[in-house]
Order: structure tokens, then C-alpha cells, then sequence
């Protein structure tokens, strides 16, 4: 599918020019335009990105899958006859593509109607607020320039690689290929036991493979609450998932149809193909023509102010090319933010230590603010409480009761709870019950505020009112 490009302008001066079509530019895209501004977007593959042609999207159609294998394996608790589900990945693959497609034409579609120009090709900044666009191999017409008063970058991130582990598509891969696969292997390592890792691995544990999860530092998600990651831990081990934590990977050998990856103190695992999971690095090695006035650190990350602006006047960077939580959602506000502060609105930075994140592995985690460990090191007394889904009706009804919220608050002077620093869930569906949660730290609402509100019962979200309210000193099932 390919929407609806310009590969020789009629016009050639904005109001924005953004580099980048993904969440990030899209967002500032789209915005800038239902304000009134004249958009232009340079993309040089599709707008939606890698979060929706090689990341989040497709990852999370597979994640989906996989619940729907765990489902019909497990139909006969609910007196639901049904044998053992086989998987054709190649069908899964199919109906991937076809949520992709049905989401790219409807964003190529909104933009298009919102008056947004979007030219095919490569984006590089030159002085002056000028950009030169690069046609792509095959199309019509050679490079032109087009102006902006403002010039929005938001080139995204391409996964890392790491020493020793050359990405072929067949024995080693990175997100990118893992979620064009069209057949299942029997076995696989995943190098990485971050947010990314773990999905991966519990996708594919889900889908009948044999996973072991190769991680460098001491615990799986890293940054997450302890009592969070004990659970997905647990949770893994039971599973059959085996997991090395504290070990480096120092290479691997092919053997045939596999290979063998090497790691720890001699250890290793023999597999059919290696997931390498280690993070993202910024797109930012074609962008910058010389004397932009734009600064780049050096890691590549494009320099920024707490509004988004760069270190050359009317040149904003958002999303992954920026050093931030690499978080769709995240470069959506922050296109938001460089939008009104361009138009001179009120606006607020972006607050990362508030930001929602949600992991999609099975159980689910979704968590905003501060960890326990957090608040402590930052010097703050306080206080928690968790409620565990064992005791929770509607998660007893689902069959889905590993899990618990966590919620940390600042210890007042007479022993009770004030400010919710931080809300963290793991379990069934929180990455849809985490809303509540994250306006409860970002307003620093207290335990007596929000336990003024009625939940629903039989409810999942019950969980996080029934911590609430035991923060309160009288919780009804939590002590």
C-alpha cells in the first residue's frame, strides 16, 4: 500500500516542515495543522513509522495472538471443549499486515485531509530553516529544497546492534525482522530482558518456542518496581522460560539450521535464531546539514530544551531523535508541546518522570511515577500498599489472577499517606487500567481524594481503589 506522496513540489514554503512521518511527527504534523498552520512531512518510507509498520503495532497484533493461544489451550477450565491450538504464523502474518494497512490508510487519509503535504523522500536540514529533500531510489525528478519558518526533526530510532552479532534476518534478528517472520522457530535466545525482550519472549513462549532470555544487568525491566518484576519473573519461570540475568553475551557460532550463543562464565545455548533486544539508537546520521546551529550529543541524540526547542532558533527536534523515554506516546506530547509553544500557548514540558509506560508481555505491567526504590533514594519517607489479583472477583472470573498494584506515597509527619508519588500494576489488562493511576500522580492527588471515588464490581480497576483506600487506614480487603 502507498499513500498518496509529492515527489516535485507546487509549493515550497510552510508554516512547519517536519523530518519524519512517525509518532513523533505525525502527531506535531497533525496538530500544527488542525491549528491552522500550513504542514509539510518528509518521510522517507511511511508515515506511522516504526511503531506502526515494524514496532508497536505489529508487536502488539502478535502479543494478541499469542492471548488467543493461551485462551483455547485453556478453554476447558470453562467447560469449553477445544484440542490443542496449532499456530500457522504465516495466517497471524496476514492479519498483522492487514491491522497495519487498514491504520496506515486511515493516518495517510486524516493527514490528506487535514491539508498536510507529504513529500517521499529523505529530509536534511540546511541552514536557514531550509530542507533538502532527497527523492527515494526510483522516483521521478531529482533533490529540491522546501522552507519552513519552523523545522520540527523527528527521525525516530533504529534498533541497536551488538559486537559479534551481525543481523542476517535468518539466525540473528532485531525487531524489525522478528515481526516479518512468516514461520515460527522451535527455539530461540533473546538478548535483552528490557521492556522489548520480554514481550518477545512471552509472545513467543505463548506460541509453543523455547525462550531463553539472555539479560546483562541484575533483574528482568530494569526500572521497574521489584515487586512488578518478581511476578513477570515468576511468571516467566513457570512458563518455561528460561532466564540468565547478570550475564554478558560474547558471541555466537552457526552450526547448520542454528546456533550457539556463548555468554556468562562459558555457559551456552544452542538455538534456531537469535532476538537481539538492547534498545534504540537516534536516527540522526543524515539529518544535519554543516552550519545548521543545531547541536547533536554523542550518543546522536539532538539537543533539546524542556519546550523541545533545539539549539538553533526555530528548529524543534521530538520523539526518538531526542533523548527521552522512547515511547510513542511520549513524541506525541511532545509534538503537542513544540505546536503551542510555536504559537506562543501556555504550555507545560512534559513531565518523564510521570510518563505512563505499559509492557505488553504476559502478565501485562503498567506503571507511572516513582518506584518504591526511587522514592527512597530521592529521600522521601513513605509509605505503600499492594493489593494482589488473587482477591480480585473479576480476575478470579477471568482465571488471570498473577499479579498486584503497588501504589507508593509520600509518608506525612503524622504517619499517614499524602501525595500518590507512583502507580505500578502487573497483571491482567493494566495497560488498560492504568489511566486512573497516572492522573492520580500527575495531579499528586492523595489516598483520601481519590478514594472519594466509586469503582465498578466486578472490575479489574477495583484493585488500584481497594490500594487506595487500605492507604487511607481503612481499606475494606486490603490490611
Amino acid at each position: 500500500m502507498k499513500m498518496e506522496v509529492i515527489t516535485t513540489p507546487e509549493a515550497t514554503e510552510f508554516d512547519v516542515v517536519v523530518i519524519g512521518g512517525g509518532p513523533g511527527g505525525y502527531s506535531t504534523a497533525l496538530y500544527g495543522a488542525s491549528a491552522g498552520l500550513r504542514v509539510a512531512v518528509v518521510e522517507h518510507d511511511k508515515v506511522g513509522g516504526t511503531c506502526l509498520h515494524r514496532g508497536c503495532v505489529p508487536a502488539k497484533e502478535f502479543l494478541e495472538t499469542a492471548s488467543v493461544v493461551r485462551t483455547v489451550a485453556g478453554a476447558k477450565e470453562f467447560g469449553v471443549q477445544a484440542g490443542q491450538p496449532v499456530v500457522d504464523f504465516a495466517v497471524s502474518q496476514g492479519r498483522k499486515q492487514k491491522v497495519v494497512d487498514q491504520l496506515f490508510k486511515g493516518l495517510a487519509g486524516l493527514m490528506k485531509g487535514r491539508g498536510i503535504v507529504t513529500f517521499d523522500g529523505t529530509g536534511t536540514l540546511l541552514p536557514d530553516h531550509r530542507v533538502r529533500v532527497e527523492p527515494n531510489p526510483g522516483a521521478e525528478g531529482g533533490a529540491f529544497e522546501i522552507t519552513g519558518r519552523n523545522v520540527v526533526l523527528a527521525t525516530g530510532s533504529a534498533p541497536r546492534t551488538i559486537p559479534g552479532f551481525d543481523v542476517d534476518g535468518r539466525l540473528v534478528l532485531t525487531s524489525d525482522e522478528v515481526l516479518s517472520l512468516e514461520a515460527l522457530p522451535a527455539s530461540l535466545a533473546v538478548i535483552g530482558g528490557g521492556a522489548i525482550g520480554c514481550e518477545f519472549a512471552s509472545m513467543f513462549s505463548d506460541l509453543g518456542c523455547q525462550v531463553t532470555v539472555l539479560e546483562a544487568l541484575p533483574t528482568l525491566l530494569t526500572g521497574c518496581d521489584k515487586d512488578v518484576v518478581a511476578v513477570v519473573a515468576r511468571s516467566f519461570r513457570k512458563r518455561g522460560i528460561t532466564v540468565h540475568t547478570g550475564v554478558k553475551v560474547t558471541g555466537h557460532t552457526p552450526n547448520g539450521a542454528g546456533t550457539t550463543v556463548s555468554f556468562g562464565d562459558g555457559e551456552s545455548v544452542t538455538v534456531d535464531a537469535v532476538v537481539v533486544s538492547v534498545g534504540r539508537r537516534p536516527l540522526s546520521e543524515r539529518l544535519l546539514a554543516d552550519g545548521t546551529g543545531v547541536t547533536v550529543d554523542d550518543r546522536g541524540f539532538v539537543t533539546v530544551d524542556e519546550y523541545q526547542r533545539t539549539t538553533a532558533d526555530g528548529v524543534w527536534a521530538v520523539g526518538d531523535v531526542v533523548d527521552t523515554p522512547q515511547l510513542a506516546h511520549v513524541g506525541f506530547a511532545e509534538g503537542i508541546l513544540a505546536i503551542k509553544t510555536m504559537l506562543g500557548e501556555a504550555a507545560l514540558p512534559v513531565e518523564y518522570s510521570r510518563v505512563p509506560w505499559a509492557i505488553y508481555c504476559h502478565p501485562e505491567v503498567a506503571f507511572a511515577g516513582l518506584t518504591e526504590a526511587q522514592a527512597e533514594e530521592a529521600g522521601i519517607d513513605v509509605v505503600v500498599k499492594k493489593d494482589p489479583f488473587g482477591g480480585n472477583s473479576r480476575a478470579r472470573i477471568l482465571g488471570e489472577t498473577d499479579g498486584l498494584v503497588k501504589v507508593v506515597a509520600e509518608r506525612l509527619p503524622d504517619g499517614r499517606a499524602g501525595r500518590i508519588l507512583g502507580v505500578h500494576m502487573v497483571g491482567p489488562w493494566v495497560t488498560e487500567q492504568l489511566g486512573q493511576g497516572y492522573l492520580a500522580v500527575n495531579w499528586e492527588a492523595t489516598p483520601e481524594e481519590v478514594g472519594q471515588f466509586i469503582q465498578p464490581h466486578p472490575s479489574l480497576s477495583e484493585a488500584f481503589g481497594e490500594t487506595v483506600l487500605a492507604l487511607t487506614g481503612r481499606g475494606l480487603h486490603v490490611g
